[in-house]
């Protein structure tokens, strides 16, 4: 009998078929005897709109899933109601338009044993339901950073998209989601005070995570309106405000002269420069009170 137990906390959001997806590929996860795991749905849907694909997936699955709803919507509340629902001593967390590799929980789990650390994180790579434009390949805008395993990360780069850490991390940590960053931003406020604790996370190169990419986002006005909700919850970070307030203040003028120019080194090139002045502008309007993004993109 394993002695670990995994919860991997999903919050839902509206995204019916992905979600049914997403719990059968973690019925399929490989754990070779060294823990069990369990799934917790926090549905931040006051209509519960997960409600029927969760009722419909453990009648035929013998995966344990916990199925709770958080009705305000908030990204952070709902990513405490998962944890308060969760029973494992560690805590996995991915998105629901995500899926995984079947050795996905075995990696993460095996590195975080190995390294004796904290917390694991892993890559998340784009599925991309149609072919997307040349310029979103040449761009690279669904491509994030990797390292090599065991590399130590920094809390600027920690998300919540593929991650395990040890529930103990959140011992004496009511909420540690904070509700403030009701749209974005959550995840980083959350590693930077885990970080700033002491706490360490390192980096998983093999435990793999596919997104969901839809037509719908390969399009600008997607990717400027995902710059523009960066942009408005980035001043409620308490750390470096004036650091970075200056930052973007030099940096709005900057990318709005350079951008006539830019526009010659290729569509790509041009809007991911776009990208950083409609994120610099939005940053500033958040420090005046002004948020211009206040909706999460689903």
């Amino acid at each position: 009998m394993a002695s670990h137990h995994i919860s991997v906390c999903i919050c839902s959001f509206r995204r019916g078929e992905l979600l049914r997806k997403l719990l059968t590929k973690l019925s399929e996860q490989r754990t070779e005897n060294l823990f069990s795991y369990s799934a917790v749905v926090a549905d931040n849907d006051a209509l519960k709109s997960a409600e029927a694909v969760v009722s419909a997936f453990t009648g035929s699955s013998n995966l344990q899933v916990t199925y709770c709803i958080e009705p305000r919507q908030n990204i952070a509340l709902a990513r405490n109601k998962a944890i308060q629902n969760a029973s494992g001593d560690f805590i996995a967390f991915i998105d629901d338009d995500e899926f995984p590799v079947d050795d996905w929980l075995l990696n993460l789990f095996k590195t975080k044993h190995a390294l004796g650390v904290d917390g694991v994180l892993g890559p998340v790579l784009p599925d991309f339901e149609a072919p997307p434009p040349d310029w979103a390949i040449k761009g690279r805008f669904f491509d994030r950073p990797t390292h090599e395993t065991g590399f130590n990360m920094d809390w600027n780069e920690c998300r919540t998209g593929n991650v395990l850490f040890s529930r103990e991390i959140l011992r004496g940590v009511d909420a540690p989601f904070r509700s403030q960053f009701d749209t974005a931003g959550e995840d980083v406020d959350f590693f930077r005070r885990m970080v700033e604790s002491g706490f360490r996370f390192v980096w998983c190169n093999e435990a793999v995570v596919y997104e969901t990419v839809p037509p719908s986002r390969c399009s600008r006005k997607f990717l400027l309106k995902r710059a523009m909700l960066r942009g408005s919850n980035f001043s409620k970070h308490p750390t470096h405000r004036v650091k970075n307030g200056l930052k973007s203040l030099i940096a709005v003028p900057y990318y709005a002269v350079s951008l006539p120019v830019l526009v010659f080194f290729g569509q790509h090139f041009f809007l991911k420069n776009l990208i950083r002045l409609f994120e610099h502008t939005s940053r500033l309007f958040a420090y005046l009170g002004l948020p211009l993004v206040t909706e999460r993109q689903t």
